[in-house]
């Protein structure tokens, strides 16, 4: 068994990221495992702008966002396994891959970041009624024919869900030729940001048809059309809204899971809202030395966060590894309230730094009033226009909050007028 002092598994943005951190602090035995023939993640077939606003200043596409990573760990000379799939993690940090290069390879780390990323929730996972034509694809396998394959899955379109992917989608298939007739989506708001709604729908005169779903897929050999009803407030078809939508192609834009396999089988916590980890402020989960960042810890909609909790992930496995990173025995529970759903990180310490919370919201509101209490005891109040599920917010719980904190936080949203 080979010994490695860091095992990153995943050479997306999030485990490229955490290399070149861990790198920058002083951990030269680090390899990189990546299942895919390159590095750069889902970031390569995304060709797309709008990546980079908030880490450079400037409008990139995915692959030269990707593209400036993936120089700097080259560059640094830290290794990478390419067309290494990782199929086993313990508890003791055991990491066992295959490669057709190298055959099955065991390796024991002193510490492993999670980076896998998510996958798409596909159409067995939706229970949509009807047969198993061609035509039915996840957005994200739709995005890879196209930009990297340069084939066109079909000419008329329908998309279920509104997710970031689908809204991109949707104007990328508009722009190939194809008609894209709706895009449909269960909830009674969009997914998707809200610049993406604007400039990938509004822009393109391309329907946005809340509280509704598809309920029948029609056609043998080839998808013909679909069904699609209203919903109700339970999210269940109501009778006699049915409407026939005649296409070629239907594309699911229905969420993302995080990909934690390895995460359950090395026995760690994991959050039921995320599906991701259950981590402190160093996104380390409950297996100490085990580190987890990006879309494997919860799902994110700007690759700039991504980055920033690779790099979190680095810096503190590289402290790990130095025995410079004990986990605090005086814990703070992290709880979300109302329309809060989850808060990442989970666990923070009262010997915490300024520590970056991210939440996200069940439903939009505006006027909204961001609080941390402890008790009854607010610690923060912070004022935003609007929050909406589709965006993740972020606040900053600063040392002297944590000071006055107790056992237990809680994040909560109220409205500016209460």
């Amino acid at each position: 068994m080979k010994k490695t002092d860091l095992v990153i598994i995943g050479g997306g943005p999030a485990g490229l990221a955490a290399a070149i951190a861990a790198y920058e602090n002083g951990i030269r035995d680090i390899l990189i495992l990546e299942r895919d023939v390159a590095l750069g993640g889902i970031l390569n077939q995304c060709i797309h702008a709008g990546f980079g606003l908030h880490r450079f200043g400037e409008e990139l596409t995915g692959p030269e966002y990707a593209s400036r990573f993936v120089k700097k760990v080259l560059e640094l000379g830290i290794p990478v396994k390419t067309g290494a799939m990782v199929t086993d993690l313990t508890c003791d940090r055991k990491v066992t891959y295959v490669s057709e290069e190298d055959g099955k390879v065991e390796l024991q780390a002193g510490a492993v970041i999670l980076a896998m990323g998510a996958r798409e929730r596909s159409r067995g996972a939706l229970n949509i009624p009807g047969s198993r034509p061609a035509g039915v694809y996840t957005a994200g396998t739709a995005q890879r024919y196209v930009n990297i394959k340069g084939c066109m899955p079909g000419k008329n379109v329908v998309i279920l869900g509104s997710g970031d992917i689908g809204l991109i989608m949707a104007r990328r298939m508009t722009l190939e030729g194809a008609n894209v007739k709706a895009v449909c989506e269960l909830l009674p708001y969009s997914g998707g940001l809200a610049r993406n709604i604007a400039q990938c729908l509004n822009d393109f005169n391309i329907p946005l048809l809340l509280s509704h779903t598809v309920t029948e897929i029609h056609g043998k050999d080839r998808l013909t059309g679909v069904t699609i009803s209203e919903v109700d407030e339970r999210r269940k078809p109501i009778h006699g809204t049915e409407q026939y939508i005649e296409c070629d192609t239907l594309l699911l834009s229905c969420g993302l899971l995080p990909e934690n396999e390895l995460t359950k089988k090395a026995g760690i916590r994991l959050d039921r809202v995320t599906g991701g980890a259950v981590v402190n402020s160093m996104r380390e989960t409950s297996v100490p030395g085990i580190f987890s960042c990006g879309n494997v810890l919860h799902i994110h909609d700007l690759v700039d966060y991504v980055s920033d909790e690779g790099e979190v992930c680095g810096i503190y496995a590289s402290m790990f590894l130095k025995g410079k990173c004990e986990t605090a025995n005086d814990t703070i529970a992290l709880k979300p309230a109302g329309i809060v759903r989850y808060t990442v990180p989970q666990v923070i310490s009262s010997k915490d730094e300024d520590v970056r919370v991210f939440f996200r919201v069940g439903e939009n509101k505006r006027n909204a009033k961001i609080e941390v209490l402890s008790g009854d005891t607010v610690l923060l109040s912070k004022r935003k226009q609007r929050v909406a599920p589709g965006e993740m917010e972020n606040i900053t719980i600063t040392k002297s909050m944590l000071e006055k904190a107790g056992a237990e936080l809680t994040v909560n949203i109220g409205r500016e007028d209460q």
